[in-house]
């Protein structure tokens, strides 16, 4: 199984990014999915998570109406869109593969990590 992650970089206060992880070993039409991030000295923190139908999401109050997740079955590609970022956004996002069934917060229910891409926001 592998998780491999693009699209993070550098972007301005308000701007966009859209983050894409590419799953291999795996369907993503069989397991949950999802993104974590983790900035320095403090714990991995839930950004959002996917069903195995793709038709239900689910993403922390504190990010609603501004991150957004969705994925191509067809390419094994999971997506997170990310709008109005704030410098508060920058960490390092990882893409995750759940436990079979599980949505969650918690790291316990994660059973395969990505390597990471960095997302800074700065001027």
């Amino acid at each position: 199984v592998q998780l491999v992650e693009s699209g993070g970089g550098l972007v301005q206060p308000g701007g966009s990014l859209r983050l894409s992880c590419v799953a291999s070993g795996f369907s993503l039409e069989q397991d949950f999915v999802g993104w974590f991030r983790q900035t320095p000295g403090k714990e991995r923190e839930w950004v959002s998570c996917i069903n195995k139908g793709g038709d239900s999401t689910n993403v922390p109050n504190s990010m609603k109406g501004r991150f957004s997740i969705s994925k191509d079955n067809a390419k094994n590609i999971v997506y997170l869109q990310m709008n109005n970022l704030t410098p508060e956004d920058t960490a390092v996002y990882y893409c995750v593969r759940y436990y079979d069934g599980i949505c969650s917060r918690l790291l316990r229910h994660v059973q395969n990590w990505g390597q990471g891409t960095q997302v800074t926001v700065s001027a």
